[in-house]
């Protein structure tokens, strides 16, 4: 079996981060760019499985800038066999639309019986790309799952929402993406570091996979216009000067339609 897992490289979730006024875009300068841990998780996900079933090929595919070498290569020692990173000018600033074509047709040339991701990255937060990607392939999708289990024609985990928990299933090849409920992100060792030195990474271009970042024959996004965010104001503070606290707060929390 192969799992192909799809880690996005993101800024450091642990720095401040800012949007460019002119472009739109999320300035990738203020923050180190490290993979997203949510893609991680899923990335533990498909190490567990192989770690327990002989022959399985984990293999990883990353859409991003030159930049992201050092992310892939982290996933290597963490335990991957070999990975893909598609890197081109053309998708600077890419939507989602653009970027599941991209996936999609890198998937089609490296080839899975199981796509693993994360349900929604860090910085951009679009939360519905592993279906996009789905749709293109015309594959089942199992989504924002809280657990996973693999089996050799099926995959099935479960989606809890506020109102159940929902059982889920689907025959194989099918693409599932995972939430924060499944287990952390292993830790590589210096045996996994060294080892994936020698890995392969395979890069692709946009004309590699035949794919047309300017064809807008296909429904594409453009950012229009961006504005800073308006200075936060002050808070309604009530103070029981003439013993109605009370009343006030309650009409202000019935007026806000907070009770």
């Amino acid at each position: 079996m192969r799992i192909v897992v799809l880690v996005k490289v993101v800024p450091d979730t642990n720095a401040e981060r800012t949007l460019s006024l002119e472009t739109g875009l999320a300035d990738r300068a203020t923050a180190a760019l490290v993979a997203d841990e949510i893609g991680e998780r899923a990335l533990e996900v498909a190490l567990t499985y192989a770690e327990a079933h002989e022959g399985t090929d984990v293999h990883v595919l990353a859409v991003g800038p030159e930049e992201s070498t050092t992310s892939i290569r982290k996933c290597l020692a963490m335990g991957a066999a070999s990975a893909t990173h598609v890197v081109d000018g053309g998708l600077v600033g890419a939507d989602l639309g653009l970027t599941a074509e991209v996936i999609a047709a890198a998937l089609g040339r490296v080839g899975y019986d199981l796509v693993l991701a994360g349900n929604q990255s860090t910085d951009g937060m679009g939360g519905v790309l592993p279906a996009m990607v789905a749709e293109h392939l015309g594959l089942p999708s199992l989504t924002n799952l809280t657990a996973v289990t693999i089996g050799d024609a099926e995959v099935s985990g479960t989606r809890v929402s506020e109102d159940a928990a929902v059982g889920l299933s689907a025959p194989l090849p099918a693409i599932v993406s995972v939430t924060e409920a499944l287990p952390d992100p292993r830790f590589p060792g210096f045996k996994g570091i060294m080892a994936a030195k020698k890995k392969p990474v395979e890069v692709l271009s946009l004309a590699d996979l035949g794919v047309d970042a300017d064809d807008l024959s296909t429904s594409r996004s453009i950012m229009l216009a961006i504005d800073a965010r308006p200075p936060r104001g002050g808070g309604v503070k009530i103070t029981d000067d003439d013993g109605d606290a009370a009343v006030r707060l309650s009409a202000f929390l019935a007026e806000n339609h907070l009770i």
